[in-house]
């Protein structure tokens, strides 16, 4: 095996199935890749007792679903009200489907989830499995409060927002062709703040036009800069319902591109799947209007919100960007990966690019190339980072490709 973060034998498991033979082979399996210490327990029940008696000492739980007393289900339930930490593994001979349905349902719970196989296991699917591990990290000791309103305001009027960009790169040929503008708030308390602390609040209270704003200017600023630079890559940009509710918008964002000499197929406006469902006229108008002028459009997190194509062709769009729910892990899991090459292939018929959004490890990066993906976008590739490193990123992955 690769070398792991912590050595295979000071990690604990415990292994919770019913099924004495495959109880016994799943621990002589772990003892031959080095594992030393495992306990065992033959129902759910049993397994909760043994995890409460050693709140800290269970680095990796192998749970498999159908078992009695209490099933492996319940226990997920039960680890997740605990906030139990270590990681789990979910087995069942039970099929695919079932495997990752309690996938989705442990994942919800916010379970650090490992993996899961269909029974038997076999050394190669361990070996697999334990090369993911990583240790838990400490908690964060301080957490953001709840800002208010005018809090926000009065950051960005303080200029305190600012938009991070990740990168998209086609696979294909491996090059950078654009980055996503993602907005953080380098809060003088807490750091850099992300989104979730404040478009909220934005939303809620109807004044989210100023933050978008201030993220177009940003990045398109940012794009011209690049530019200057001899590096053509296209900036992402989302924009919320109230933005797109607002007329003329799509003369508004040409007049400001013109002042910075730059043409729009330069510039992406990303919206939700969601959003691309409205019946509301004006959006609908500014959005067949920015296609018109040039810019691209893309239609995000495809997959969340149970639209139909009828819905979807409705509206101008370039990109489909498959959300991260398919991609992540789909690899190492059968269902994912056919419904990955259903929305892939979904975006091929329609002869519109695809994106797949949250590619986190090389086999991901893998399948969606031979599945014949357009993007990717991911932690695999780049985090979002400042519009100051990005030239420097750019130069240090071509080397890399």
């Amino acid at each position: 095996m690769t070398d792991l973060p912590v050595p295979l034998a000071d990690l604990r498991f415990l292994i919770a199935e019913d099924d004495e033979f495959q109880r016994r082979w799943l621990n002589v399996m772990l003892t031959r890749l080095g594992a030393r210490h495992i306990m065992e327990a033959d129902n759910g029940r049993a397994a909760l007792q043994l995890l409460q008696q050693n709140p800290h000492r269970i680095d990796i739980c192998f749970i498999d679903l159908n078992m009695p007393d209490m099933d492996g289900i319940e226990l997920v339930r039960h680890l997740a009200n605990a906030e139990h930490r270590g990681a789990i593994v979910l087995t069942s001979a039970l099929g695919s489907a079932l495997l990752y349905s309690v996938e989705t349902m442990s994942k919800a719970y916010g379970i650090n989830l490992l993996g899961s196989f269909e029974k038997p296991a076999t050394p190669e699917i361990l070996e697999d499995l334990l090369e993911r591990y990583t240790p838990p990290q400490p908690r964060a000791q301080q957490t953001p409060p709840v800002f208010s309103l005018q809090e926000i305001r009065d950051g960005l009027e303080r200029g305190e927002f600012e938009p991070h960009f990740q990168p998209k790169v086609e696979l294909a040929t491996g090059k950078v062709k654009a980055v996503e503008a993602f907005v953080r708030w380098r809060h003088p308390q807490f750091g850099l703040v992300t989104p979730p602390s404040f478009i909220p609040v934005l939303e809620a209270s109807g004044h989210m036009e100023t933050l978008t704003w201030h993220v177009i200017e940003s990045s398109v600023a940012a794009c011209r800069a690049w530019h200057d630079l001899g590096l053509e890559i296209s900036v992402s940009i989302n924009l919320s319902v109230t933005a797109l509710s607002e007329p003329g918008l799509a003369d508004k964002i040409l007049a400001f591109l013109t002042q910075h000499h730059l043409a729009p197929e330069h510039i992406t406006f990303e919206i939700t799947e969601l959003m691309a469902m409205t019946d509301v006229p004006v959006c609908l108008e500014n959005l067949a209007r920015l296609r018109m002028k040039g810019f691209g459009l893309s239609v995000d997190d495809y997959g969340t919100a149970h639209s139909n194509v009828q819905q979807l062709l409705r509206i101008p769009f370039l990109d489909l960007k498959i959300d991260r729910s398919f991609v992540a892990g789909a690899s190492r899991n059968d269902a994912m990966h056919i419904a990955l090459s259903s929305c892939l292939d979904l975006a091929r018929k329609l002869k519109r690019n695809s994106v797949a959004v949250g590619v986190e490890s090389r086999e991901d990066w893998d399948l969606l190339r031979d599945l014949g993906c357009t993007y990717a976008q991911g932690y695999y590739i780049a985090r979002p980072m400042e519009k100051e490193a990005v030239p420097k990123w750019v130069e240090e992955w071509a080397e890399f490709f």
